[in-house]
């Protein structure tokens, strides 16, 4: 995950994402097997957050991040499924915002809500192989994907609401990802980790 650029160039800016498909997919793990031969860790973080009330009903904006953030999870968890090695892990991330329940958030919402459910799915579908399924739910993170768009005040009351009164940095979550993905995290297994310093 990447800090946020101060910068304002185009070339800086989040590019669209490219909606997933099965091919696409298939074919990112067929080229990482050609180069290593074996996949230990698979960890898919894409994702897209847009805010739209439900109200609303802009069902494009639902679509695509459905599209994005669930879709693409479910096509890379199918080949991580196929291509990784016993004893391996499989990392998705989800969200804490589904404990707090945002207004506007209804989208992404939903998509994370799937994404948890396809891990404790996997995780069963996976028994025999010592393949561990796990997701992340960061709080408020200071990225391009939760900082785009909002104001400086509306940062400054994200980042009050945790009682460690500040937002989360990469490297928390990365340190997670670590964790879960060495010897250490061998026993944890179907399980959503609420990372977000208390924010829910």
């Amino acid at each position: 995950m990447d800090s946020v650029s101060s910068s304002t160039s185009p070339a800086t800016q989040p590019k669209p994402p490219t909606l997933p498909t099965r091919k696409t997919s298939s074919r990112v793990f067929e080229k990482t097997l050609k180069a290593f031969g074996q996949i230990d860790v698979v960890v898919n973080n894409a994702g897209i957050m847009p805010l739209s009330p439900i109200a609303k009903g802009d069902v494009e904006t639902f679509d695509k991040v459905i599209a994005t953030n669930l879709r693409g999870t479910f096509l890379v968890f199918s080949q991580a499924a196929q291509h990784v090695a016993e004893g391996g892990r499989i990392i998705a991330f989800s969200s804490s915002v589904l404990a707090r329940r945002l207004p506007a958030y209804g989208p992404y919402i939903a998509s994370k809500a799937g994404v948890e459910g396809l891990v404790h799915v996997l995780a069963n579908e996976l028994r025999g192989h010592k393949i561990t399924v796990n997701a992340i739910a960061p709080g408020p993170i200071a990225t391009e994907l939760f900082l785009d768009g909002k104001t400086e005040e509306q940062i400054k009351q994200a980042g009050s609401l945790a009682p460690l009164e500040r937002l989360g940095q990469p490297d928390d979550i990365a340190g997670i990802v670590s964790f879960l993905a060495g010897p250490d995290g061998g026993w944890i297994n179907a399980q959503i980790l609420r990372a977000n310093g208390g924010f829910a």
